[in-house]
């Protein structure tokens, strides 16, 4: 039986940890192997890592680290990061990674995702979608770790990912990045109601009610979090933390009923 997916995602920031605040102000918060080991003890759904440098600094995937990663890691993995053609997709999965996420090289050149769906698999191919709410309404899709405005409909957008044979969506919430104040639920809804793609949302989640509330509205979603899952109490102490299989089940049937 499927069930939701509760995904710790982990930045990557000149080779370390770090946690940002819609986009900006990013905190280092430890080593990543380290923080990948305590989540093989704590046994997670899913792990998400991306590298906020490739992109940005036009730089290669960083294979050596993604290789590390991959070795150590002991559930599904799925990186993003520099990702521009289908070659670095397929040596990435040669490494022992399960998924590939591409951002913004699946704007600018959106065939990049029928490519690497058609060498490994739909199911593989991520496409992660960067939104920001616009001052007059509605919302537009960045790029670039939220530097470039790309002008697109982030919905229109969805539907063309899907249309191209990616395996699943994740909405990112620029506003809400690093605030712990809720998912955003209206663009949500919107991506939902356009697709029928796996869908898993990300930015905003402050505590475990809010993954609650997500799997109450959705059932069969990815809930991913950052700050969550890196930062304990008022003060934000960094402490790795991940919900026990006790309480992710009594979390998950409570909200399914």
């Amino acid at each position: 039986m499927l069930r939701p997916r509760i995904i710790p995602c982990l930045l990557i920031h000149d080779k370390g940890l770090v946690k940002s605040v819609q986009f900006k102000d990013h905190k280092y918060v430890g080593d990543p192997i380290n923080a990948v080991r305590i989540f093989n003890e704590k046994e997670c759904d899913e792990l998400m890592v991306l590298d906020i440098d490739a992109t940005t600094l036009h730089l290669e995937p960083d294979y050596k680290m993604i290789e590390n990663l991959a070795a150590e890691c002991r559930m599904p993995l799925c990186y993003g990061g520099g990702i521009k053609t289908a070659e670095q997709a397929q040596r990435i999965f040669s490494l022992g990674v399960e998924k590939i996420a591409i951002s913004s090289a699946a704007v600018s050149n959106p065939e990049l995702i029928a490519d690497i769906a058609g060498r490994v698999g739909s199911q593989s191919v991520v496409v992660v979608i960067d939104v920001k709410k616009k001052l007059l309404g509605g919302y537009e899709l960045y790029t670039h770790n939220g530097q470039n405005s790309s002008g697109k409909n982030p919905v229109e957008f969805a539907k063309m990912v899907e249309q191209m044979g990616a395996g699943e969506i994740v909405v990112n919430s620029i506003d809400q990045d690093g605030i712990m104040k809720g998912y955003d639920m209206n663009i949500t809804e919107k991506i939902r109601q356009a697709i029928s793609l796996p869908l898993t949302v990300l930015g905003g989640a402050g505590n475990i009610q809010d993954i609650g509330k997500l799997i109450s509205s959705y059932g069969i979603i990815g809930a991913a979090a950052g700050s969550l899952f890196v930062f304990k109490g008022v003060y934000k102490a960094v402490l790795i933390n991940y919900p026990s299989w006790e309480e992710k089940d009594n979390l998950i049937n409570q909200f399914l009923k």
